[in-house]
């Protein structure tokens, strides 16, 4: 699944459960401790599945380009 689509799933799914999905998604990224991501709809195991490193080179590639 593509990077964009999991964070989106994972963004949406915090969002829905009351939290605030950015510093979630920092904090999991950072420590890589998945009780950061809801298990609500599946958002912890969608996570899982991309690798943390080009979770943050994607951001990084994103936010120098745009």
């Amino acid at each position: 699944m593509e990077i964009k689509a999991i964070l989106t799933t994972v963004y949406q799914a915090l969002q829905e459960k009351g939290y605030n999905p950015i510093n979630q998604i920092v904090g999991y990224i950072l420590s890589e401790d998945p009780t950061y991501i809801t298990n609500h709809n599946n958002a912890r195991a969608l996570i899982r599945k991309a690798d943390r490193d080009e979770l943050l080179q994607t951001l990084v590639r994103y936010y120098l380009t745009h």
